[in-house]
């Protein structure tokens, strides 16, 4: 809601400002300057992109809209999960979870917390080291060096859609360029023609530059910085799960694993001691 609200702004600042300004809307509306932009914006993320990326992309793409979804409730649901695996683990031993892990979506624990379980990356990242841990001898440092690389390579992937549309926008001022050239190689050749139609064909190359740098820094730039803060909050939900998981395998009770979990949470977000524990016994 707040990137429509922001797009909103922006297109109301500048162009009322333009108007304001004594300037005729009807002299921007230049559709082949719009035509040569962004199709050479998109001919260009065809060529520097794979598959795989574009793809990405173009599925990150609506989650901008949708927001982050980390919320202090998510984080107190997962918190709250992880607790209640752990205490059944403490008091039934490893080999009670084995069903719970898995079929997460048929188990009780995880139908507890319907905000946990619809998420399948938070779901399998738990379910996974879980497993390994019913079944493997792992200790608990070569599970944190598993982690640590699963961590990065998610981390990785989800920096791919960003950095394309940041590579797109970066480019567009310079596409914006090319439009002007184009506009006033037209211009050039059109020299004989009286000068107030002169003043319209300069005045049509001048929108592609205009356009190109709107373009950039309005719209395709900040959707790039909000799929980076997207990215960094959902890598935040992994580490919880990575230091609590670890926490337990070091023998700490499940009511200190999970404090260090909450720990490792953005202070925006983070649930207080109080509210956390509040929320496990009425879970319970």
């Amino acid at each position: 809601m707040l990137i429509i609200v922001g797009y909103i702004v922006i297109l109301g600042c500048v162009f009322g400002g333009f108007v304001a300004g004594g300037g005729h809307l009807e002299a921007l509306m230049q559709p082949l300057e719009l035509l040569m932009i962004g199709g050479a914006a998109a001919g260009a993320f065809l060529v520097s992109n794979g598959g795989n990326a574009i793809k990405g992309t173009l599925k990150a793409l609506p989650t901008v809209l949708k927001g982050g979804g980390y919320s202090k409730v998510l984080y107190m649901e997962l918190l709250a999960l992880l607790y209640d695996i752990l205490s059944k683990v403490r008091k039934e031993g490893l080999m009670s979870i084995e069903g719970d892990v898995e079929n997460p979506h048929d188990s009780p624990l995880f139908s507890k917390y319907p905000n946990i379980a619809k998420d399948h990356h938070i779901v399998e990242f738990m379910t996974d080291y879980l497993r390994l841990m019913v079944g493997g001898n792992l200790n608990a440092l070569e599970i944190e060096n598993l982690m640590d690389i699963e961590i990065e390579t998610h981390h990785y992937e989800g920096h791919v859609p960003a950095h394309c549309i940041a590579q797109v926008g970066d480019a567009m001022p310079a596409f914006g360029i090319v439009a002007a050239v184009m506009g006033v190689v037209h211009t050039m050749e059109s020299v004989g023609i009286p000068p107030a139609e002169l003043g319209i064909l300069i005045a049509h190359a001048l929108v592609g530059t205009f356009l190109g740098i709107l373009l950039s820094y309005g719209f395709i730039g900040p959707l790039a910085s909000k799929l980076t803060q997207n990215l960094e909050a959902g890598s935040k939900v992994f580490q919880c799960v990575k230091v609590t998981l670890l926490a337990s395998l070091q023998g700490y009770a499940p009511a200190v694993s999970v404090e260090f979990g909450r720990k490792v949470l953005y202070s925006t977000e983070r649930p207080t001691f109080g509210e956390l524990e509040a929320h496990v016994k009425g879970a319970k």
